[in-house]
């Protein structure tokens, strides 16, 4: 699997896993876990846009 393609998926998995734990601390009034889903949302955010950037550059 091409690394562009990879940090893409990884990516969107990590937005999802993110956005799961922002949830689940909203709901459970935890905010720890609500920061570590943004967190983790955002960084899925980054690697994904870094897989974008593999794919134009032919990488």
């Amino acid at each position: 699997m091409k690394s562009s393609i990879r940090d893409k998926a990884e990516g969107k998995f990590h937005e999802a896993k993110g956005k799961i734990k922002e949830v689940a601390g909203k709901l459970s009034d935890n905010q720890e876990l609500e920061t570590e889903g943004r967190d983790e949302k955002n960084t899925g955010k980054i690697q994904g846009e870094i897989g974008k950037i593999k794919k134009n550059l032919g990488k």
